[in-house]
């Protein structure tokens, strides 16, 4: 896996991964910034969330599971000195589908806690992960 990071000016920085797509990444105000883009810690967390989220949909369409929707909310507490790491996020998975077996929707969490998902298996190393899900019945 490749990626480019271009600086465009003061603090911000165009990102291009080798898979052809493009985002624009900023600084805060403070440090020159000019709140053009998202910051780069918000860039892990989001690709933390969203490959969490891609092995819960997967795994549960495998499964053959009724699944309709899927919303991750991630917070996330940082160190105080520098290096700011994470040291401490909590992924909420909001799954919906049609009287979805609890016991599937745990299954597909727990799996890519603790198996599936690179993200939160490299971030584990530095910082305590917890999570937990509710399930919505679409009704349908």
């Amino acid at each position: 896996m490749k990626a480019r990071i271009k600086w465009v000016e003061q603090a911000t920085f165009v990102g291009e991964s080798a898979s052809g797509h493009a985002v624009v990444m900023d600084g805060p105000p403070d440090l020159g910034g000019r709140n053009l883009g998202i910051r780069p810690m918000e860039m892990i967390l989001l690709g933390t969330g969203g490959c969490t989220a891609f092995d819960v949909v997967h795994i549960l369409k495998k499964a053959r599971q009724p699944i309709t929707d899927c919303v991750v909310e991630l917070s996330a507490e940082r160190a105080a000195t520098e290096p700011k790491v994470f040291t401490k996020i909590h992924i909420h998975f909001i799954v919906t589908g049609r009287d979805l077996p609890e016991k599937q929707v745990e299954r597909a969490v727990s799996l890519s806690a603790e198996k599936y998902c690179s993200a939160t298996q490299m971030l584990g190393k530095v910082a305590e992960i917890t999570h937990d899900y509710e399930i919505v019945n679409s009704g349908e």
